[in-house]
């Protein structure tokens, strides 16, 4: 979606009924690929309602009415950014826009729920998050994945010990296309394992190393990603645009127990592994042993329910009720972090650079 704060509405369709004060009336911006996702989870909270969707494309605007045709639309973000009538706005564009629209519409007044990556640099992270925290308003970057049902039971299983101490998280997220322009494929897939990797793990990586290369468009296409972590703990993330097949693999390796992630993988998502090696040491270097533990592989009930209900409901809480998200801002601010260190490190192939 191309943005232009100067451009005139298309039309001001009566906005459907909010004249309750519990709900909160929100307005989005960007009706492209995600955007009608966005649009109808919000609209279907009880406590919420979309009244003002903007987009630069007609035809998106014909999509909207069509399924909405009491939903006010324009072509104006300045419409939705400055009306007294919305509560928060919806960000859903290129990450080149997010800085400019999320902070017009803190300045406003308005909360604000932005796609990943939050940012395009950590200095507008910064700078949005001081803004929110001075006029007392809310900030939830768009980490979907955190929300799944596979994401809870994994935390589930790391907080609670099942797992033990953390040896690596290694994710392969891989297809062919859709092939972006205005970011490289570690800004476009990496957000979703870096967010999955900041709530699952306690510990903060202290350094990044990332190889890639370009071979279409001008952004590398094909990169790999690798965190080391305080300790022996690593992580590690295959992003490829030109796969001929698509994987959504995560192998989790613990102390204890050992877990596989396939989020294609209609029922079974889960799948934990009673495998493991132990070390021995004998009275000399020489005999020290290796011992294999194989045991028993289940797959634990997964909750299934459609991540971003639950987090619209979660938004809409977290509003109404004062609270902190736990994909705010500053969660935001740390995966933009990450990508400014793996650019960095891409740009000198495979330079180490701290965080």
């Amino acid at each position: 979606m191309a943005i232009s704060l100067g451009m005139q509405s298309q039309s001001k369709v009566a906005s459907p009924n909010t004249s309750s004060d519990t709900v909160l009336k929100v307005g989005v911006i960007g009706y492209g690929y995600w955007g009608p996702n966005i649009v109808r989870n919000f609209h279907a909270q009880e406590r919420s309602r979309v009244v003002a969707v903007c987009d630069q494309s007609p035809k998106s605007l014909e999509r909207v009415r069509h399924a909405f045709p009491d939903m006010r639309t324009t072509r104006d973000c300045r419409e939705l950014l400055t009306s007294p009538d919305i509560d928060a706005v919806a960000v859903v564009t290129p990450v080149w826009t997010h800085f400019e629209l999320a902070k017009i519409a803190l300045e406003n007044g308005k909360h604000v729920f932005v796609e990943k990556p939050f940012t395009c640099t950590a200095a507008q992270g910064e700078e949005l998050i001081e803004l929110a925290e001075r006029k007392h308003l809310k900030i939830m970057v768009d980490h979907t994945f955190l929300f799944t049902g596979a994401v809870k039971r994994m935390k589930e299983m790391i907080d609670d010990g099942t797992l033990g101490d953390l040896y690596y998280y290694d994710s392969t997220r891989v297809n062919l296309g859709l092939f972006q322009h205005d970011v490289n494929v570690l800004w476009d897939l990496a957000p979703h394992d870096l967010s999955i990797m900041d709530y699952l793990i306690k510990e903060k990586p202290e350094a990044v190393v990332a190889t890639g290369e370009r071979h279409l468009n001008g952004v590398a296409d094909i990169a790999f990603m690798t965190l080391y972590y305080p300790g022996n703990m690593i992580g590690h993330i295959n992003v490829n645009w030109l796969s001929p097949v698509k994987v959504r693999t995560t192998l989790i390796g613990g102390e204890k127990k050992m877990l596989v992630w396939n989020d294609l993988e209609a029922d079974e998502k889960l799948k934990i592994y009673d495998k493991g090696v132990q070390m021995t040491s004998g009275e000399a270097v020489y005999q020290t042993l290796v011992s294999y533990r194989t045991g028993d592989m289940w797959s634990p009930r997964v909750e299934q329910v459609e991540a971003l209900k639950v987090e619209a409901a979660y938004f809409v809480d977290c509003v109404m009720n004062d609270k902190t998200p736990f994909n705010d801002g500053v969660a935001g601010l740390h995966v933009v972090r990450m990508l400014e260190a793996a650019d960095l490190s891409l740009q000198q192939k495979g330079k180490v650079v701290q965080l």
